[in-house]
């Protein structure tokens, strides 16, 4: 493949291409941007990307039950959701904004300030729905302080633009990999809240239930948590009927026992909200791949 520097010409026009759609918009006002975004990947994008066809093949395997006007209603407002979101991530002050107006729901915010005062870890467990960082852009405003762990993007061109969109947002963050768990970790020690996305598939996690369907699941929120003796909360950014405003849900904190029970209690808690916004969770993930019935019950 033909390379431009380090970066193959494929990535960069994958780059410039994503980043003229984004910053094409960027005259229109917020509230009449982001709803065009969420039209255009409910009607547009999902469409030609195949999106709504992953999102109707995961609810007939989890929601058989669901009457298909409504599967295909969901596979419509899935990537509609997800178009807002990155528009969100990538307007920066405006999306923080909206979303340090958001409403606190759950009993968790009391838990996070005594944890504060005190000094102790804490980390916050969120998922795919709705949009996480304003949760985040939340907690930042209100003096906290927490760090984003995220997973980059197999594009080094995008990345590096999506890094600097969620640092617009609030810093610091950390990249999953060896050097930013290092640095992750020695945040979360000297008593900092860090933010993980725990919903994704991972090829050598434990096989524990998710919406009735075994999914391989990380350990490692619930591990550290219990090593550093951290809070393990879970957060949601959900969003509101007008599609722009969030309510943040902070839930109390999970019990430290085992990682294995804690762990199942964090995919309770996500799935529990899945089902009552199922148009705001990303079911375009392949969350089940490999299934087998044998899994930790």
């Amino acid at each position: 493949m033909a390379k431009l520097g380090s970066i193959s010409l494929r990535h960069r026009a994958q780059d410039w291409l994503a980043a003229a759609f984004l910053e094409g918009l960027k005259p229109l006002p917020y509230r009449q941007r982001i709803p065009l975004l969420g039209w255009l990947g409910a009607h547009v994008i999902g469409p030609l990307a195949g999106l709504r066809s992953r999102v109707r093949a995961n609810l007939s395997m989890v929601a058989p039950e669901l009457p298909m006007a409504e599967r295909n209603r969901i596979a419509q407002q899935v990537p509609g959701n997800m178009a807002r979101t990155i528009g969100e991530i990538f307007s920066g002050a405006e999306f923080v904004a909206h979303a340090t107006r958001s409403e606190v729901e759950g009993s968790g915010l009391a838990y996070l300030h005594d944890a504060h005062a005190k000094g102790q870890p804490v980390i916050l467990v969120t998922g795919h729905l709705g949009n996480y960082d304003a949760a985040r852009a939340l907690l930042l405003a209100k003096g906290f302080k927490v760090a984003g762990f995220y997973m980059p993007m197999r594009n080094p061109a995008f990345n590096a633009r999506y890094v600097a969109a969620i640092s617009r947002i609030g810093t610091p963050v950390f990249a999953r990999g060896r050097d930013g768990l290092v640095k992750m970790l020695r945040f979360l020690r000297q008593g900092g809240m860090v933010g993980l996305v725990a919903d994704h598939y991972m090829q050598h996690g434990e096989l524990l239930d998710f919406m009735g369907q075994p999914a391989r699941t990380a350990l490692s929120a619930a591990e550290m948590a219990l090593k550093y003796n951290a809070l393990l909360v879970p957060v949601y950014g959900i969003r509101q009927p007008d599609g722009l405003n969030f309510n943040v849900r902070i839930e109390a904190p999970i019990p430290h026992s085992d990682p294995v029970t804690m762990t199942k209690a964090l995919n309770t808690s996500l799935e529990a909200l899945v089902r009552q916004h199922m148009d705001q969770w990303m079911w375009t993930h392949r969350r089940w791949k490999k299934n087998r019935p044998e899994y930790a019950t």
